[in-house]
């Protein structure tokens, strides 16, 4: 039996629908471009509708950032108990980013792009997410060199690193391309974990 959506659940389903209208918007248009109307419009509402899910852009705004660091953190929270190892785990933060750049391009520009628009009180609770999940990450490679998988590093630094890595991607990746989101985020995590300099193969080391 398929129970009845309440009016809750429904609410809810509404402003996600919004958010995710409005992402795309301010990817294809620009931020400063869209207004109120025009997400409304989108969201097959009318202005005075659309206040009733949201008081106006700037609380729009925030939603796309919250819902982006959200999921990210969500992602790797959920693989916490799983077992994987350090360089595992970090593969699959890789990929979260690289992946979302495919299912939620608007909040991947939003969130890197729109970060200044929002309120001062605002910006210090998606800056609370943000820190809190860049310690997660950075505490994954503290690990990796804690049980030998990894040698001594800087963690901070090599957190940016990736971070830097995979997040600029939005400037160029495009879905449809020669490779997929998971293949750039995969390439990009061997160039971290082993490096660009030539080795010599087992039989050259032993000769």
């Amino acid at each position: 039996m398929v129970l009845p959506v309440t009016p809750r659940a429904a609410n809810t389903l509404k402003r996600k629908e919004i958010v995710s209208r409005a992402a795309q918007m301010f990817d294809t248009n620009g931020y400063h471009t869209a207004n109120v109307n025009s997400i409304a419009e989108a969201a097959g509402l009318k202005k005075p509708s659309l206040y009733h899910y949201f008081a106006g852009k700037d609380e729009i705004l925030f939603s796309i950032h919250e819902e982006f660091i959200n999921l990210l953190i969500d992602r790797f929270e959920g693989r916490a108990k799983s077992g994987l190892s350090p360089s595992d785990s970090l593969r699959e933060v890789t990929i979260d980013v690289l992946s979302l750049m495919d299912t939620h391009r608007g909040h991947v520009r939003v969130f890197f792009e729109h970060h200044r628009e929002l309120t001062p009180a605002q910006q210090s609770t998606i800056a609370e997410k943000r820190d809190r999940y860049a310690a997660m990450v950075e505490a994954e490679f503290a690990r990796g060199v804690e049980v030998g998988e990894f040698r001594a590093l800087d963690t901070r630094l090599t957190t940016l690193a990736l971070f830097g890595m995979s997040n600029w991607s939005y400037q160029w990746y495009r879905a449809g391309g020669t490779r997929t989101s998971k293949e750039v985020a995969e390439y990009f995590w061997g160039l971290l974990f082993d490096g660009i300099a030539s080795r010599p193969n087992e039989e050259q080391r032993n000769a």
